[in-house]
Order: C-alpha cells, then structure tokens, then sequence
C-alpha cells in the first residue's frame, strides 16, 4: 500500500488488482483510524480524499479503477441541479423562480392540474413540487410508462408545491427536460459542454426516456476521479483550474438548505444535502447503494465514495456508517 511506500515507487502497485491505495505523506497517519474504518465496510468500492486541493488519499477496495466511469444513481441529480445553474447563468432559463409553463410548456399533459404550469424549477431542484412521487415503490410503473415526464405532471398534488420535500426522481426529470427545451441542447450535450469539458471528466451516454430525454436524476456515470473534480469545483465556489465553471452565487445558494429529507433528516439544498461534519457545514451529493460525493468548505476537504449500486444504504445502515467515516475524515 502507498500508506506504507513513497508514492514515486508506486507502478508496481497501480497495476495490481484488486487494492489501490495512494495515501501521501503524513495523510497516512493523519487519516490511519478513519482508513482502518473505511476497510471494514464491505459494501465500499473507491474512496477518494482531497485535503487544501491536494488529493490525499485514493483507496480501490473492490470493483473498477478509480479513472473508470461507474453508475453514480442519484448523484445525477447534483449534476442536473449543476446544469440549472448553468443555465441561468448563460440566459438560457429566467432564473431558478421561472415556472414550468414559461420555460417549457410544451412539456406540460393536456388535463395536467392547472397548477403544474405554475410549478417553478426552484420547485423542481428541490423536490418540492408536491406531485406524488415517482421514486421508491412508484419508481417501477414510471419508467414503465410511455411517457415520463407527462405521467410524473398527470399525478396528483399529494402535497402544496413549494411545500414539504417529497423525494421524487420524477421532479428532476422533469426539469431536464425543461433545460433541454430551453437550452436546445440535450442533457447529456449541456453536461459534456458545461460541466464534462471545463473540468475534464468523461461523462459518458446513458439511459434515455421513450421521448428521446436523458433521465435527469438517476443512472448517470462518473468515475470517481470524476466526481472528485466535481466536488473541488462546488468546495471552491464554481471554481476549477483558474476558470470559473459555475457562478459563484449558484454555488452559495445551492449549500443553503430549503427544505429538509424526511428520512435522513438533513437539509436541502439545489441538489445537495447539507448537514455539518467536525464543527463545520457539510455539503452531500447522495446516490443509491452509497455513491457520494462530500464538500467540506470550512475543512478544505473533498470526498467521493462509490460503493456496491445493487445493495442500499440506508440512514440507520451503511449511509450512516458512511457518514461516520466522513465525520472522521473531516475531523482529522
């Protein structure tokens, strides 16, 4: 392991399966009991540390090399709620307040509730658009439909829009779609161009709605190289490499929760999670199985985390074992 080497001896070791380890320096010691930890947990696949904008630590306990791109889950809806800010940025949308029916309604079902045309996408990035769900139990009957996004708008109003959050791929999708018809560009073109261009990650093809849509919240791939150099770019404001990929303004309002996730408990934001890591606040980009990506700003810390995506990782269970292994990360 690298932990226990100089990183310049290091080929030999790169190019042995199954472990990578690249621990610097004295991170070896620094991070050594949170490490220790991390290698108990057997649903892990890659964890990824950068510390002062320096990778720290790069582990691979089981699956694809840490430069390959793999299934992020809903980590694609940071990235979309990323491409909304983009967005705004450039005009293509009015802002994060502009409803439904003015960005695209086109979008909008005949006999869709003639509230859904007032749903703003400050409604959609946060989940709060109060249709019913289209995640957990009602996930399989929406992407069996032969339209997602007019059978994610024909559902009922479970909930005021602008109110409580209801954890809904469906509000992401929708909001894809609606930056694919405002921009002119599909979600996979504005993300290549927007984000996979200026911080130079790979951001592969991936599924596709029967209308042609790219899913917007769900099976996006990064590698975990990738969703590190995302996470940097968010710690440092919309920064990367001198350039300014996203503005700043987006980022800040993007930390500051809205509403709050009734089964984890933690704040939400414009696509992240936020909640505190050793005394200071904690940003989360959260996919299924355990697929994360973890902005401390005050601690100068990045973390990606890709795990099993066949197994969940629930609150009360790994989630929350991976929450304790950042709270260590962060407070070492």
């Amino acid at each position: 392991m690298l932990s226990r080497r100089a990183l310049a001896i290091a080929p030999a070791l790169l190019a042995a399966p199954p472990l990578l380890v690249a621990t610097r320096g004295r991170a070896a010691q620094r991070f050594a009991a949170a490490l220790e930890l991390a290698r108990g947990f057997d649903q892990l696949h890659c964890l990824i540390v950068a510390h002062g904008g320096e990778t720290v630590v790069e582990e691979v306990f089981s699956g694809p090399p840490a430069d390959r791109p793999v299934n992020v889950k809903s980590v694609s809806k940071t990235v979309v709620a990323a491409l909304l800010g983009a967005a705004i940025d450039r005009g293509d949308v009015p802002g994060v307040r502009a409803a439904l029916g003015e960005v695209a309604p086109g979008l909008i079902p005949a006999g869709a509730d003639p509230r859904v045309a007032d749903l703003t996408l400050e409604d959609l990035v946060t989940m709060r658009a109060g249709l019913e769900r289209t995640s957990g139990a009602n996930y399989g009957a929406w992407v069996s439909s032969g339209n997602w996004v007019a059978d994610a708008l024909s559902r009922p109003f479970v909930a005021e829009p602008g109110g409580r959050m209801l954890y809904s791929t469906g509000s992401f999708h929708v909001l894809g779609a609606a930056l694919a018809e405002a921009t002119g560009q599909s979600l996979l073109a504005q993300a290549r161009a927007r984000l996979g261009g200026p911080l130079g990650i790979e951001i592969p093809p991936w599924t596709r709605d029967p209308q042609g849509y790219y899913l917007g919240g769900n099976q996006m791939a990064l590698s975990p190289r990738a969703m590190l150099r995302f996470g940097e770019m968010a710690r440092q404001r919309g920064r990367w490499e001198g350039a300014q990929v996203l503005p700043e303004p987006w980022l800040e309002a993007s930390f500051e929760p809205r509403t709050r996730s009734p089964w984890s408990g933690l704040g939400y934001g414009y696509g992240w999670f936020v909640g505190r890591a050793g005394g200071g606040p904690l940003a989360l980009a959260r996919g299924y199985g355990g697929q994360v990506i973890a902005v401390a700003p005050a601690a100068g810390m990045t973390v990606a985390i890709t795990s099993d995506p066949t197994r969940p990782a629930r609150s009360a269970g790994y989630f929350g074992d991976l929450m304790g292994l950042i709270g260590r990360l962060v407070a070492a």
